[in-house]
């Protein structure tokens, strides 16, 4: 179940980044770049504040018992 499950999450994830390379590839790339421009000590705030958003939402989401 373990491996099935991280590789289900895995997939997850290759399917929602490249929605948006699919959906539309000028705005992705205008956005790249404007990303690319960002000062590093932004870049790193934004991927600790998704990366402690996606850990609460793990976490909750394994102690609530909704999802059963």
């Amino acid at each position: 179940m373990g491996m099935k499950l991280l590789l289900l999450l895995i997939g997850m994830v290759l399917i929602l980044e490249g929605l948006p390379y699919v959906a539309s590839p000028v705005a992705m790339q205008e956005w790249l770049v404007k990303l690319s421009e960002m000062e590093p000590r932004h870049l790193r705030t934004m991927g600790a504040v998704a990366m402690v958003l996606g850990f609460l939402l793990c976490f909750f989401v394994q102690r609530s018992g909704l999802f059963v």
